[in-house]
């Protein structure tokens, strides 16, 4: 165990040593810092925001809020955490998940070995040392055995490539990296490019302040609603009586973990039924039930949905019925229907009034499939049939998603091998931890894990806990360097991308392909097999000796 001395926060650490470093101090970051210290390793947290939080710390868009229930999106290794601390809805504000992370961080008193305000540049394995030297943009230089990217799949905003951006001279914001103080659009004619999550989150508050809002969609998305509420203090306490019980359904279940709303816990996920061994009046049913409970367990009402394409079908097209019996206008309601992928291929969009914002009077779809943009101008946006001045331009264009963040440090392993060319056709990862030729690095929820397909907190605490018993495992073991073979990377990438081919999510053209950044490899980066049988795999490995690593002593 290295031995060191904090230093003040914005004192910079030259040449300094630890056991680990870690590159993020999101909830991933968090817990893996908690966890080192219950180890009694001397960990540094390098994180780019001034707080913790991550992605919640930045996300500060109207509406922004979480798209997995409270009481399943939280922390679990804490009894006495997820007791004391008191969720006011069933789907959580971004302001609420902040002020949690930051409780934790209080809490666990986390924030004295996080350096705040720092972007991590370069990580350089020193094989002669055996060392990983991890450098920031304020001259920060540490040195440490293992170096733990805990970045987060959805932290590198996608800045759409329009003609003119930066030639706006009105308010230009991005929804990912959203002002700290309030923004204020009363009377504003106001423009939103993105209908994702983030766009779907933002459009229904901004139209109720607006003076006008114009929606360039580029893409429609399928979007279910959320039903959310303030949840009732006696249901909470009676639910938190069984959460022991509810936490491990959600980490052993066949899906992705998103939680229920029974007090009583029982075996979630996609239903046994498919839809060929349902009447028609069945699967309406049962789809409308799932609608009318709300959230992203829609996609799971029919065992099959992702599976079989006639059954996607049918639940796509029930959606694309709502939507109609919904918005009043015609063309705007056929605008609004995705047809151009099965639903679910994208991440289904969980929302609050978002299909009834368009029967306001001061609310104007423009497709821009059918009306492209030109470009945008010091006054507005201009498409082919015209020009739409704007006070205020919103982009809520997406992510780099899953690589974005690891791929803008200069991540240098064994020999100066580079990550950035290791991943040109694409990521490679053995079970998403780490990767073959960059010894003691491990990337929590990376590519080739469930990640983005889950709750994220789920899948996170699954992997920081893999992580530590690994760490553990070496420890006693007198081992100091672990990497994956290269065998066992080449049939776990096999094994993801047959387990994805099984499925409709190829067809989505999503940002789980990387489709929505120009000139990234189109391969499919989460793991689609759910996070109960992902966490199988990984004890498996772990039993068999951590089948598929090779170690090596000092």
């Amino acid at each position: 165990m290295v031995e060191t001395v904090s230093t003040p926060a914005m004192e910079r650490d030259a040449d300094a040593r630890f056991d680990a470093v870690i590159v993020g101090a999101g909830f991933a970051g968090l817990y893996l810092l908690h966890r080192l210290r219950g180890m009694g390793l001397a960990a540094r947290v390098y994180e780019m925001g001034q707080s913790v939080g991550g992605t919640w710390y930045w996300n500060r868009y109207p509406g922004a809020r979480c798209d997995a229930e409270s009481l399943a999106y939280s922390y679990s290794f804490s009894a006495e955490l997820e007791q004391d601390w008191e969720w006011t809805e069933r789907y959580a504000t971004q302001p609420e998940i902040l002020r949690y992370a930051e409780h934790v961080a209080d809490r666990f008193d986390l924030r004295r070995d996080i350096r705040f305000e720092r972007r991590v540049t370069a990580a350089c394995f020193d094989d002669a040392a055996g060392e990983w030297v991890v450098e920031t943009d304020r001259g920060d230089r540490a040195r440490a055995r293992f170096c733990i990217m805990a970045t987060g799949c959805l932290s590198v905003p996608q800045r759409p490539a329009i003609e003119g951006i930066d030639d706006f001279a009105g308010n230009l914001y991005q929804a990912s990296r959203w002002p700290h103080e309030p923004v204020n659009f009363a009377g504003q004619r106001v423009g939103i490019i993105g209908t994702g999550s983030s766009g779907i989150q933002a459009i229904p508050v901004i139209a109720a302040e607006a003076g006008h809002l114009y929606v360039f969609q580029r893409t429609p998305n399928f979007s279910v609603p959320a039903c959310n509420a303030p949840l009732d203090p006696a249901w909470v306490a009676a639910f938190k009586a069984h959460y022991r019980e509810h936490r491990a359904l959600h980490r052993r279940g066949a899906g992705s973990g998103f939680g229920d709303l029974e007090i009583e816990p029982r075996e979630h996920g996609p239903a046994a039924e498919t839809a060929a061994e349902l009447s028609d009046a069945d699967v309406h049913d049962i789809l409308e039930n799932y609608w009318n409970h709300g959230g992203a367990r829609f996609i799971g009402a029919i065992g099959d949905t992702l599976m079989r394409r006639e059954t996607n079908q049918l639940v796509a097209d029930f959606v694309r019925a709502k939507i109609k019996a919904t918005v009043r206008d015609p063309a705007t309601a056929d605008a609004l229907c995705p047809i151009d992928h099965p639903i679910g291929t994208k991440r289904i969009c969980v929302d609050t009034g978002y299909y009834e914002t368009y029967n306001r009077d001061n609310v104007t779809l423009v497709d821009v499939a059918r009306n492209p943009i030109e470009r945008v101008t010091p006054t507005g946006v201009t498409t082919r049939d015209g020009h739409f001045e704007l006070d205020t331009l919103v982009l809520a264009t997406g992510f780099d998603a899953m690589t974005g963040a690891l791929q803008r440090i200069d991540i240098r392993g064994a020999g100066g091998a580079r990550l950035h060319e290791a991943w040109t056709a694409g990521p490679r990862s053995y079970l998403g931890l780490m990767v073959c030729g960059f010894p003691n690095l491990f990337t929590i929820t990376g590519p080739g894990s469930p990640s983005v397909l889950s709750n994220m907190l789920v899948s996170i605490e699954q992997h920081v806990d893999w992580i530590v018993d690994c760490l553990r495992y070496m420890d006693a073991h007198g081992w100091v360097r672990i990497e994956p073979e290269q065998q066992a990377q080449d049939t776990w990438v096999e094994h993801v991308n047959e387990v994805a081919n099984a499925t409709l999510f190829g067809e989505g053209g999503s940002w789980y392909l990387g489709a929505n950044i120009p000139g990234k490899p189109r391969v499919f980066m989460p793991y689609a097999g759910g996070v109960g049988p992902y966490r199988e795999i990984c004890d498996r490995v772990v039993a068999a000796g951590y089948e598929g690593f090779r170690f090596a002593g000092a």
